[in-house]
């Protein structure tokens, strides 16, 4: 059974079973996907065949056609979202970017908000890895958390603006507040500890461990 409830909300369903759409527009292209959930203005708007979504928010997955298992929850989550799968996003401009790309997962106001084809990533807090587009396997924790990277990849920020200047280096670890935070494009560097290594830039290869460790670094 299908719930429907709003101007045009699954307007096209044919066979599509088990779906609920409230709002204005929501599912209103599903024809025959299952088990869509879709609550709020435009929420899974062009949604044809693709199925187990979860869309929370006005314009929530607003153009995703075909994919499946994703959750959005906020207003504009996943909007640019077409056939990317398995991704979860929480918080208002969450993965906003996101067009193909699968496996991430977005918590926090514009987490990875430019991220297009980038997947892996975990992006937790306000503004984390908000500017990331491509790369993979970044993982961040907190305010600013590699807000600035585009295309680095395989690195960890955890604490606020942890790595928040990298912007392609790949392979750094940082954990702690500030720590490594206006490196831009040195690697494999590891910083635990308050301002660990905050003043690195382009240097490679540091271990700098304990509060305040290697602040003169460059």
């Amino acid at each position: 059974d299908n719930v429907a409830v709003g101007e045009s909300a699954l307007y096209t369903n044919t066979t599509g079973d088990d779906n609920v759409a409230i709002g204005r527009l929501s599912l209103t292209s599903n024809t025959t996907a299952n088990n869509n959930t879709a609550v709020g203005s435009e929420a899974l708007r062009y949604n044809t065949t693709g199925y187990d979504n979860v869309a929370v928010g006005k314009n929530a997955l607003l153009l995703e056609t075909t994919a499946r298992d994703n959750i959005a929850v906020g207003t504009n989550v996943m909007d640019a979202n077409t056939t990317g799968g398995q991704n979860v996003a929480v918080g208002s401009n969450a993965l906003g970017g996101n067009t193909t790309a699968s496996y991430n997962v977005a918590i926090g106001d514009s987490a990875l908000y430019a991220n297009t084809t980038g997947t892996e990533n975990t992006a937790v807090g306000t503004f984390a890895l908000d500017a990331n587009t491509t790369a993979t396997n970044n993982a961040a924790f907190g305010y600013n958390a590699l807000t600035a990277n585009t295309t680095g990849t395989a690195n960890t920020g955890i604490g606020r603006n942890a790595l928040a200047g990298n912007t392609t280096a790949s392979n750094n670890t940082a954990v702690g507040f500030f720590s490594l935070n206006v490196n831009t494009t040195g690697t494999g560097n590891v910083a635990v500890g308050r301002i660990a290594l905050d003043a690195n830039t382009t240097a490679s290869s540091n271990t700098a461990i304990g509060n305040a460790s290697m602040t003169a670094n460059t």
